[in-house]
Formats: structure tokens, C-alpha cells, sequence
């Protein structure tokens, strides 16, 4: 097994790059990383001393009397982390009451009236003054409070004036401590869960104030994808650590990476220069996610020449369509001649995944940003560009290849797009075999849904599975028997699910594959060179990957 700091390099190669280009972006435009109190934070917590399961993490969450939860506010995971703890019964073994830093505790009247349902969602965020005071996303915080008002006793409003002063930061922590130890007060009984700016949970800063108001009292510090752990903890052997402990009284989940929490805080500064309400900006989003992977690789951007490098991919970089709603989206297909099925493949793609790449277009059309949506989507474009673009044939939607062909261009375009989205967010879930049969416990709906087939064609899909990776360990892979005649005669969203799933596991296999050394950058780099596009290469392909991963 590979030392831990070869694991930590191998899984944190191509996200290392792509963060520390976004995190240059944002120096730009913020400046206060560099002072005092926010260092106070990134010094405090560097280490820690051991790995913990999700039930540890409820545990201890559970038996504290004050929870200092650390949110990262323009990071959605970070707000809805603390609605799933109030969502998990086994956290409200007895009453919570939820105290946030978003809400101005001189508003706490109208999160009152809102509580008590004499004020609807729309209200609450204008008298509240969300957008103008606060200005991250309403969604997440939104799902927060409501699972406060479905599962806690109480909800209040934290924070004073003036957020914008890092000179009165202190006197703002001091208030928030004076606030939780009235509510302490008010709730003996109850586990008081606060929601509260990073930088804020420094052991100097409010967790010495609160101590210093409740000194009888347990309080835990719950961290949120603290870079210097996440990083150190890229080495363990796990697929992904999903808490630490750091102190006795402080432990960090990881719900996030630090690429995905940098993006969105891009976002949200990009909103703030451009003082804009419409859809964001998510071209240096995607190109970002593009450089990440092509340093991975080791692909050079100006190569004049396609043999070990793709040909000018400069030249190739797509157009990103940022939109709220899907009419540009409807008019482009229509417009370049998608056949309807296409199109309508497409449409799902995006309400499903919130983004799409159109290799007939070079484009991405992005509705939503998730981070696995669009890692997957970013290796797709490469995975083209490496190839010329293949499919780019006067913008018009791409000439059919036989069955056998189509299918497996399909699969390793699905088998590379899940291995680049590993590389970049290897928090990713992984999907091995074991992960394929426990689909089989799924109830009929779930998998109806999951699939957006019916559940006779699930169970055909996923028996074919089965029997292919089985034969494939037992080397009795045979392309010509009847289970692959049957499966090359699949067709529509059958057909898509089949090649998505098997392109999964062929990713996950390569990803395994590079984390344990058995293949490496160069080789993967002629993987994503391959012309797919001539007769019968994507089935030899297909076949050599089989061999090796085996």
C-alpha cells in the first residue's frame, strides 16, 4: 500500500492546482485574508488526532450542551449540514434550540412572527434584510430555518453592527456569547446548536467568550472542511475521511472540498463586483476546472502538433451559457437540429444534474452549480478536445455510429468523466461493485426514480451488470454472447442507463488503479487521446482497460 504522503499527493494532484488558481482569483478582489483574526483561525487548527465515524460525530454533537457549529457562508454544504443534524434523530435525543449569525438579534420580532406563521418566506427575507445585509445564497439558509421550525424549540438571531469592521469583531463576538448564554437560560434542558462564521470559532475568540459566560457548561467547536485537515487527511487509506477529531472539545467534518468551497466564494464575490441579481458567471468556474485537470495530465495548452498532446486545445476552450431557466437551452437544440429524443435526454440531464456539455456545440449549458456535475462535465470537454472535438460537425448534432461503436464510446466517455470527477472532488462517492448489488435493495420506487426507468428495465440493466463484471474477473469476457448481443440492442434512456453505470464502475476502477500507482498521468494522459471516433476503436479500447484494471 502506498505511504500516506504518496496517497495525500495522488488524490490532492489535479485539486491543489485548480484551488490555489482560484484562491489567487479571490486575493484580488478580498484582501482581508491577511489579518489577525482570520490567521488566528488558519493557525489554530493544523493537525489532528484521529479519524472519526459519522456515529462518533453524533455522539459527541448530542451529549454537548453548546455546539459552536462553523459555517463558510457562501458554501451551501455549510447551512445544510447543521439542517441535517436537526433533521437527525439521533442528534435530538432531546429539545434544540438553533442560534445563527445571519439574523441581526434586533430582528428577532419578526423571526418570531415568521415562527409562528403570521409571515411567509417571501417577507422574512425583505424585513430581515437578507440580501442587502448578508448577501450569500437564500436556499440553504432557508432549508435551515425550516428545519429549525420543524424539529427545534426555539430559533434566535445572533449577531450586532458592524459586520463590515474587523476592528469591532470582538465586541460582535462578545454580544453573540452574551446571546447563547440568555438562551442557555431560557432552555436549560436543550443542546444549543450556533451556527457562526469560521473565523469566529478561533479558541481566543468566541469559544473563550462563551466558556468565559458558561463556564459549567460543555461546549464543543464543530468545524467545517478546515483546509489544513482536509489536506493532511487526504493521506489516510480511506476513500474519503468524513470527520476528524482535532481537540478533546473540537472535531471538523468534511462535507466539501476546499476546490468546491473556493468556487463558490468566487461566485459570490463575482455577484458583489458585478452588483448582480441574474444568473452567475460560471465561465472561470469551468475553464478553472478544465486547468485543473489538464496540469494533472500534463497537457500543454499550445501544442502545435496532436500526438502525445492534443493540437492547440487554446483554441478549443467551449462556451459556457449560464442560465436560470432552460429556454436558451430549447432554442440552441432546436436550432442546430437535436433530434427530439436528444433533446429531451439533454433536458433531463440538466433538471437532474443542473449541466450538460454539448460536444456537438463545445458548449456547456449550466443551470446549477454542483460539483460533481461539473467536474464530470469538464473532463467530458477534454476528453473531446483531446480527440479534436470529434463530434463538432457544423454544429449540427453528430452522425450516428453502429451499435457496438456508440455503445462503447459511450462507456469510456462515462468511465473517464467519473475518473476525472474523482480526481478533481474526490469526495465523489465511489461506485464499486458492492455499491451495484446493494442497488438490488432498493425499494421499486427508489430505483424508479433513481433510474427514471421502469423497474423491469432496471433489473435487466443492472442483472447485465452483474453477469459482465463477474465474467470480466473470471477472464470469460466475451463480447459476442448473447447477454452483450441483448445489451447492444438497448435503446433510449435503457440505453444511457447502461452505459452511464458501467462507465461508473470502469471509472472507479481506473481511479482505484491510479491511487494505487498501477497506472499513471502519461498513461491516463493517451487514455483521454484515444480516437474513439474510428471503427472498432472504442471496443479495443474498452477491452485493454478491462485487461489492465483487472
Amino acid at each position: 500500500m502506498a505511504t500516506t504522503g504518496i496517497l495525500r499527493s495522488r488524490r490532492s494532484a489535479a485539486q491543489l492546482h485548480a484551488t490555489a488558481s482560484v484562491e489567487r482569483e479571490i486575493r484580488s478582489y478580498d484582501q482581508a485574508g491577511g489579518r489577525k483574526y482570520l490567521r488566528d483561525f488558519y493557525d489554530a487548527y493544523r493537525s489532528y488526532q484521529a479519524v472519526l465515524d459519522p456515529i462518533q460525530v453524533r455522539e459527541a454533537i448530542s451529549e454537548a450542551e453548546i455546539a459552536l457549529i462553523a459555517d463558510y457562508h457562501a458554501l451551501p454544504s455549510s447551512q445544510r449540514y447543521l439542517a441535517s443534524l436537526l433533521r437527525d434523530a439521533a442528534v435530538r435525543w432531546r429539545s434544540v434550540v438553533v442560534g445563527v449569525e445571519t439574523i441581526f438579534s434586533r430582528d428577532q420580532h419578526i423571526i418570531d412572527e415568521w415562527w409562528r406563521g403570521e409571515i411567509d418566506e417571501a417577507e422574512l427575507r425583505q424585513r430581515i434584510r437578507f440580501d442587502l445585509d448578508w448577501g450569500y445564497d437564500w436556499d440553504p439558509f432557508y432549508d435551515l430555518l425550516s428545519a429549525a421550525r420543524e424539529h427545534a424549540v426555539g430559533l434566535y438571531g445572533l449577531d450586532c453592527m458592524p459586520r463590515e469592521d474587523l476592528r469591532k469583531i470582538g465586541a460582535r463576538d462578545r454580544h453573540a456569547a452574551g446571546k447563547i448564554a440568555e438562551i442557555r437560560r431560557r432552555h436549560p434542558e436543550a443542546l444549543v446548536m450556533v451556527l457562526f462564521g469560521e473565523s469566529h470559532l478561533a479558541p481566543l475568540h468566541l469559544p473563550l467568550q462563551v466558556r468565559g459566560q458558561l463556564p459549567e457548561d460543555r461546549t464543543l467547536i464543530v468545524l467545517q472542511n478546515v483546509d489544513n485537515l482536509y489536506w493532511r487527511a487526504a493521506g489516510e487509506k480511506l476513500d474519503h475521511v468524513g470527520a476528524v477529531r482535532v481537540a478533546d472539545d473540537v472535531l471538523c467534518v468534511f462535507n466539501a472540498t476546499p476546490l468546491e468551497k473556493y468556487e463558490h466564494y468566487r461566485l459570490y464575490l463575482s455577484r458583489c463586483v458585478r452588483d448582480d441579481s441574474g444568473a452567475p458567471d460560471l465561465a472561470p468556474t469551468v475553464f478553472n476546472l478544465i486547468d485543473g485537470l489538464v496540469r494533472f495530465l500534463g497537457i500543454k495548452l499550445y501544442s502545435a502538433h496532436n500526438t502525445t498532446q492534443p493540437q492547440m486545445l487554446v483554441d478549443l476552450m467551449p462556451e459556457v451559457h449560464s442560465r436560470n431557466s432552460d429556454t436558451l437551452l430549447r432554442r440552441l437544440l432546436s436550432r442546430k437540429g437535436f433530434p427530439v429524443a436528444l433533446r429531451r435526454s439533454l433536458l433531463r440531464r440538466v433538471r437532474e444534474r443542473g449541466s450538460t456539455y454539448l460536444a456537438p456545440l463545445n458548449a456547456f449549458y449550466i443551470r446549477k452549480f454542483e460539483m460533481i456535475s461539473a467536474t464530470e462535465d469538464a473532463t467530458r470537454f477534454l476528453h473531446h478536445a483531446c480527440r479534436g472535438v470529434p463530434d463538432r460537425v457544423n454544429g449540427k448534432a453528430p452522425t450516428p455510429r453502429g451499435p457496438e461503436d456508440a455503445f462503447f464510446t459511450a462507456t469510456i466517455e462515462n468511465a473517464l468523466a467519473c475518473f476525472g470527477s474523482r480526481i478533481l472532488y474526490p469526495a465523489r462517492p465511489a461506485f464499486r461493485d458492492a455499491d451495484l448489488r446493494q442497488l438490488y435493495e432498493l425499494t421499486r420506487g427508489d430505483l424508479e426514480e433513481q433510474s427514471s426507468l421502469p423497474y423491469s428495465d432496471v433489473l435487466e440493466v443492472l442483472d447485465f451488470l452483474a453477469w459482465h463484471r463477474q465474467s470480466s474477473r473470471a477472464h470469460r469476457l466475451r463480447p459476442a454472447s448473447p447477454d452483450w448481443t441483448r445489451a447492444l440492442a438497448f435503446n433510449g434512456r435503457k440505453w444511457e442507463y447502461l452505459t452511464e453505470q458501467l462507465g461508473c464502475l470502469l471509472g472507479n476502477d481506473l481511479y482505484d488503479a491510479y491511487i494505487e500507482g498501477r497506472i499513471g498521468p502519461a498513461a491516463l494522459r493517451r487514455l483521454f487521446l484515444a480516437h474513439l471516433e474510428e471503427p472498432g476503436a472504442a471496443s479495443h479500447v474498452y477491452a485493454h482497460l478491462q485487461t489492465r484494471l483487472k
